[in-house]
């Protein structure tokens, strides 16, 4: 029991000490204050995720048509925002695209490029929506791993980003994962019209494949900050190129179940499966990666053989 004491104890003095080197900005900001708030949204969307299923097992399915395709298209222009202020306040305050420090100040570019970030941690709690339009549609085959463990800790550990590294190389990998969830978005809310839409979506594995691209640039770019020398907080590099590595294995799993195995006999069949939006979603989501961003999508065949309006999205 004193060992644990202890362990608990230097971890509250830890927290403690990380505060006074957090960015005093955001400090006032919605969420930022505790992170208290966020793991309760994170806690209750894991208890959806358990207490979903079995409410709706007895149930119809929601089609929620007309949901889907205002949340999709609320989604890209959320995205394009945020890759907006990124882009421009970056470019405004002379931002270096190999090495940039964060810059604690006031100046009105670093402001923005902090409340920008901020904006690109609040969409992903909004991503959450994601799960819970699959349970309420009945999608529980899209909730695969890859599903939540991006969902949930992307918004989680984002909080962490905008605590202590609100600007500076943050903003690179946040800015170009909103840009590929503008395309994503854009993807799902097309393919929710149903159809007559979704026979145009042949791209949807290209997005698969961008946000595998996407991990691997962020490793490239975040090693080389090491090489460098960069002076941005180094464990925030090193936890950056993990949590990237996770991403390449999962999503390079899912991109061989979906595209190299199993669709060769459900694609031969009905072309137009892979279409639809309860499978679609599930594909490319990532995100995070995130990535972003966007996951996983073995319900291709399922969501091909329903013809019901609303498909399921998910990031």
């Amino acid at each position: 029991m004193d060992i644990l004491k202890h362990i608990i104890n230097d971890t509250v003095e830890f927290y403690k000490w990380s505060l006074t080197i957090a960015d005093k900005r955001v400090q006032k900001w919605p969420l930022m204050d505790s992170p208290l708030p966020t793991l309760a949204i994170s806690s209750s969307y894991l208890l959806f995720l358990w207490l979903g299923p079995k409410y709706m097992q007895g149930r119809e399915a929601f089609q929620l048509r007309k949901t889907l395709i205002i949340y999709n298209f609320s989604m890209v222009i959320l995205n394009f925002f945020i890759f907006k202020e990124l882009f421009l306040a970056a470019r405004a305050a002379n931002y270096s695209y190999i090495c940039q420090p964060v810059d604690y100040s006031d100046d009105p570019n670093e402001v923005r490029v902090a409340a920008a970030l901020w904006w690109y941690f609040i969409s992903k709690g909004v991503e959450y929506l994601d799960t819970v339009f699959f349970i309420l549609r009945k999608k529980f085959n899209q909730i695969s791993f890859l599903h939540v463990y991006h969902h949930c800790t992307m918004f989680t550990l984002w909080w962490i980003g905008i605590k202590w590294v609100a600007g500076g190389q943050s903003f690179f990998g946040a800015h170009m994962n909103a840009a590929i969830h503008v395309l994503m978005y854009l993807y799902y809310g097309l393919a929710a019209f149903g159809p007559k839409i979704q026979k145009y979506l042949w791209w949807k594995k290209y997005l698969t494949i961008i946000q595998m691209i996407q991990f691997h640039v962020t490793i490239g770019h975040t090693a080389l900050s090491l090489y460098s020398d960069c002076p941005f907080p180094k464990w925030m590099h090193w936890c950056l190129i993990g949590y990237a590595l996770t991403f390449i294995i999962l999503f390079g799993n899912f991109y061989y179940q979906t595209y190299r195995r199993q669709p060769r006999r459900e694609t031969a069949s009905k072309p137009g499966k892979a279409l639809h939006n309860g499978a679609s979603n599930g594909a490319l989501t990532s995100s995070n990666g995130n990535a972003a961003k966007m996951d996983e999508k073995p319900a291709v065949a399922e969501s091909g053989r329903r013809k019901r309006k609303g498909r399921a999205k998910r990031e």
